[in-house]
């Protein structure tokens, strides 16, 4: 559990954390942080699994994705995706059901902030769904969140 609160003092942290709190959190805060504590109490709390982060494979359903040769596979067919598609695939898997704006898609994946690119996220998502075979109306894997961008909905694991 981490308690989100405006109280700062020292013996209301205390006693939040005695009481079983697992982290602590002030506002206002940045939404980075909160999912990098989330991200860190999940760590905790799963100790024997590494970080999806760091894995070198990542699996959902029958799509396979080697991080460091930038290569995908659905079964056993090699997918062939520009370099972008595979950028924004991998961080989809790393961001399971947490919906991802196409602004937010624009700056990490694109390394933009400008929102005049904004469509370009579209027509990559439409891109990779096409690819994976991944129909919009039926996602298995990329669902459209009306007026916020977009989730990937597939159970992701690790892979050796």
């Amino acid at each position: 559990m981490i308690l989100l609160t405006q109280v700062g003092e020292a013996g209301e942290r205390t006693m939040a954390l005695e009481e079983g709190a697992d982290d602590y959190l002030k506002k206002p805060f940045a939404p980075h942080e909160l999912i990098a504590r989330v991200r860190a109490v999940l760590r905790r709390a799963c100790p024997g699994r590494p970080p999806m982060a760091i894995v070198h494979q990542l699996v959902s359903g029958i799509l396979r994705l080697e991080r460091q040769s930038h290569r995908v596979w659905s079964a056993d067919q090699e997918l062939v995706l520009t370099p972008k598609a595979v950028t924004l695939l991998a961080y989809f898997l790393l961001h399971p059901d947490e919906v991802l704006s196409r602004e937010r898609l624009l700056d990490v994946v694109w390394g933009w902030d400008d929102p005049v690119g904004i469509r370009a996220v579209d027509s990559r998502i439409a891109e990779l769904r096409r690819v994976i075979g991944d129909d919009p109306a039926h996602p298995d894997y990329i669902e459209t969140v009306p007026g916020q961008g977009y989730r990937f909905v597939g159970t992701v694991e690790a892979a050796s």
